[in-house]
């Protein structure tokens, strides 16, 4: 008997760990999957809180949404998720403008949802975003769009002065938070390795905590995130190939065969 239920709670477990390496670094959204870089929340807990804004400040609890608990599994009424949303749903403009790269009439539009202190979103800027850059943006083909899904307070913090530094250096300043999460990321908020990280493009310390305090920048960066929500989003990295959601971490070899299926279904 103890080596059946040893079994069935091994099978369990790799069932779990399959959800995670699906949805790559997820937040309150996505049930047993942490951040990037933080050490693991107490059960019944998540890095990013229901009851608390990535941003550190508090908001009304909001229903709680795990795309794996099964119906019934909670007395609060679960998100109501956009089925199979269009291309004008997930382009619809946000309070803030969107950081994009590539022609604006590109025949593709890829959108990336990101945490900053994902690991996956980390290896993609340095594996598979030159390829796609040199083989599908620079060539006209497609256009892509990076929309901020901060995971936890750390992440909301950086979002906040990623946010802050002119449009011109976001892409310079996406990829700095990226590839220096070691010096930065942690369980408690830490604004000045932060800072260190948003200084060498330019951002003064004044300037981030005039930031921090910009209330039409905090309540347009929620918006941001829970239209995420609304779109089926539930963790990070995960895309719009045109209206296609893909929950999972990919490469360049599949992101080569959804993007070449898109461009040939229009011609």
């Amino acid at each position: 008997m103890r080596q059946g239920r040893a079994t069935t709670f091994a099978k369990a477990l790799a069932a779990l760990g399959v959800l995670a390496a699906l949805s790559g670094c997820a937040g309150s959204d996505g049930a047993m999957l942490l951040a990037s870089g933080s050490p693991p929340t107490p059960p019944g807990t998540s890095a990013d809180s229901p009851d608390t804004s990535p941003y550190g400040t508090t908001q009304a609890k909001p229903a709680a949404f795990s795309p794996f608990a099964p119906d019934g599994a909670s007395d609060r009424p679960l998100r109501e998720v956009i089925a199979n949303p269009t291309l004008d749903d997930v382009l619809k403009p946000g309070p803030l403008p969107e950081f994009s790269l590539g022609r604006s009439d590109a025949p593709v539009v890829m959108v990336k949802y990101m945490s900053l202190t994902c690991q996956h979103c980390r290896r993609f800027m340095a594996e598979t975003f030159p390829p796609l850059k040199r083989e599908y943006i620079d060539t006209g083909k497609v256009r892509l769009i990076i929309r901020e899904f901060p995971i936890g307070r750390t992440s909301g913090n950086a979002t906040i002065a990623l946010r802050c530094a002119p449009m011109a250096q976001y892409l310079p300043l996406y990829r700095k938070f990226l590839e220096q999460q070691s010096a930065w990321v942690s369980q408690e908020v830490r604004p000045e390795a932060i800072l260190k990280v948003a200084a060498q493009v330019g951002l003064t310390s004044a300037e981030y905590e005039a930031c921090v305090k910009n209330a039409g920048l905090i309540e347009g960066l929620k918006q941001i995130k829970d239209r995420g929500r609304d779109l089926g989003i539930i963790g990070t990295p995960n895309f719009f190939i045109g209206n296609k959601l893909v929950k999972s971490v990919v490469g360049i070899t599949e992101i080569r065969a959804m993007v070449d299926a898109a461009l040939a279904g229009r011609e």
